[in-house]
């Protein structure tokens, strides 16, 4: 039994340092990500969503606008000839507003080839990520021409209709309205 005794012990003493050293070891495996993750984006991707966002938004606010030329251009129209019927000279505001009416047609006309963009969203998914990067530019590029050529068809006239109001309103205040 004598034999057996250190035997044992150095058997017990290297089952012990196995153990210890098995146990330091993780019980998972852990790898790396892939190069190209799926989850998260890359960044030039999410700018893309965002300014294809952002264009569909002026789109839009450009489009509501133009609707609603037609009744702001009544409404002055209104306003001046009441200024008229006072005596007043309104012909800056009226020449202003005759500029405005007649760029209206044109830059309706150049906002409309937005509709067709939109309604394709070449490289976009339905949710406005993007599915192929190349396509999606081609589109941001596009549906930012159009809106380019819409503001060159207005050709400043809106910001001078509402400065000819402006001034015009300077000139002629309201009667019990203390002025700044």
């Amino acid at each position: 039994m004598s034999k057996f005794v250190p035997f044992f012990k150095k058997f017990a003493l290297a089952a012990l340092v196995l153990a210890i050293g098995l146990a330091a070891l993780p019980a998972v495996s852990a790898s790396a990500a892939p190069l190209h993750d799926e989850t998260t984006p890359p960044a030039n991707q999410i700018r893309l969503d965002a300014l294809w966002a952002r264009e569909q938004a002026v789109y839009t606010r450009e489009g509501n606008l133009l609707a609603k030329a037609n009744d702001f251009i009544a409404k002055v129209q209104v306003l001046i000839d009441k200024a008229n019927a006072k005596g007043w000279d309104t012909s800056a505001v009226q020449a202003a507003l005759n500029a405005f009416t007649s760029v209206i047609p044109a830059a309706q006309a150049a906002h409309d080839k937005g509709a067709a963009i939109i309604a394709n969203h070449a490289g976009f998914s339905a949710d406005g990520r993007v599915t192929d990067r190349a396509t999606a530019v081609a589109t941001v590029k596009a549906l930012g021409q159009v809106l380019k050529d819409t503001r060159t068809a207005m050709n400043g006239t809106g910001k001078a209709l509402r400065e000819a109001i402006k001034t015009f309103r300077e000139a002629h205040p309201k009667p019990g309205v203390p002025t700044p």
